[in-house]
């Protein structure tokens, strides 16, 4: 999921290298959507290039490729060449520099809630997507995210309680003293601190109620780890 200033600048950097075939300069990117300095430019390319959009080419300068569209624009830039017409990238009529900008770093973003999962008793692995909520860029970072619904008590020393909705950054490595989403044996999902003892990996919860469980590594994937956290009152 793009905010709408990644978006526009992946639609700009398409729709140029269609023009000419050589991708827009650092400058042309900054006025085209309105900002105030490059370094805001490098944010939107980094992200791009993070979320697989867009690879530089090494050794080259200005060299940008597109490698894909969004997934709402359909198919890939290939398979589209010759009939896809780019979105028109808003001017800066009524509006100072300083706010566009302000929308590139503050506009929010949208995260798939994936199901429910257990700070307790491990539950039943994590469901498919049922709905999506929307939060500030700055509280997720780069890379894929989803969220989850928190049921259980066995990380309230940690600050995270039932009704919770915890934000994890998606990926299959962790550090010791991660708190993770961590499934076992393909089958259960749950939300610990994880801990490296020897060959084996230990899931610690943060309630003295609860003991820790030892698993061997084979027992054990890594689905994702905490990144923020949001709760309603």
């Amino acid at each position: 999921m793009l905010t709408r200033k990644q978006h526009e600048l992946l639609m700009f950097i398409h729709s140029r290298l269609k023009e000419s075939g050589i991708p827009p300069s650092f400058d042309e990117m900054k006025d085209a959507l309105d900002l105030r300095s490059k370094s805001g430019v490098h944010r939107l390319i980094k992200a791009l290039e993070e979320r697989g959009f867009i690879r530089r080419l090494p050794n080259r300068a200005r060299a940008l490729e597109v490698i894909r569209l969004p997934e709402s624009m359909g198919q890939s830039p290939a398979a589209q060449r010759g009939r896809f017409s780019p979105s028109v990238i808003e001017g800066s009529l009524g509006r100072s520099r300083a706010s566009a900008e302000g929308e590139a770093m503050n506009e929010n973003v949208a995260v798939p809630v994936m199901g429910r999962i257990a700070a307790g008793t491990p539950i039943s692995a994590i469901q498919n997507h049922s709905h999506t909520i929307s939060v500030p860029p700055d509280l997720v970072g780069s890379g894929e995210h989803f969220a989850l619904e928190v049921r259980g008590d066995s990380m309230i020393d940690a600050g995270i309680f039932e009704g919770d909705t915890v934000l994890i950054r998606r990926g299959d490595t962790a550090d010791s003293g991660d708190i993770i989403v961590a499934l076992v044996d393909d089958e259960e999902a749950t939300l610990k601190r994880f801990r490296r003892r020897g060959a084996s990996i230990a899931l610690e919860a943060a309630n003295p109620s609860y003991e820790t469980r030892i698993f061997g590594p084979d027992r054990i994937r890594i689905q994702g780890k905490l990144v923020g956290l949001i709760r309603r009152y």
